[in-house]
């Protein structure tokens, strides 16, 4: 059984976010969870609440289906930063001129879920 969470529009780069997610793809969930809340960086704020958010989806999907899952026998299947939209600006330049200024964000997905379900998405 699988699940997913979807952050979208991030105000961050993807770069920074990627340099968090790597860290917990593959992982269980409870372990990911306890490297994220205790990771310095804002972007583990950010990735912590979109698994909470995967898990709980997970937990409902289950219930619905009559079934029990432990927190232990989940874990992030996959993880993924995608970009998003630019925030446009410019910075006035000598001469005249400006600068151009992107401020990335970027779309958060995490896919949770049992061990047996990754042999059968594979």
């Amino acid at each position: 059984m699988q699940a997913r969470a979807l952050k979208k529009n991030i105000r961050m780069s993807p770069r920074k976010m990627r340099l968090v997610i790597d860290l917990i793809r593959g992982k269980k969930a409870t372990e990911a969870l306890t490297m994220l809340h205790f990771h310095p960086k804002h972007a583990a704020y950010e990735a912590e609440m979109v698994l909470r958010s995967a898990i709980a989806n997970l937990n409902q999907k289950a219930d619905a289906e009559g079934l029990r899952i432990h927190d232990d026998e989940i874990t992030v299947i996959r993880a993924t930063v995608d970009n998003a939209a630019f925030f446009k600006r410019m910075l006035p330049a000598p001469q005249g001129r400006a600068y151009r200024i992107r401020k990335r964000s970027n779309h958060l997905t995490i896919v949770v879920g049992t061990p047996d379900t990754e042999e059968e998405s594979e």
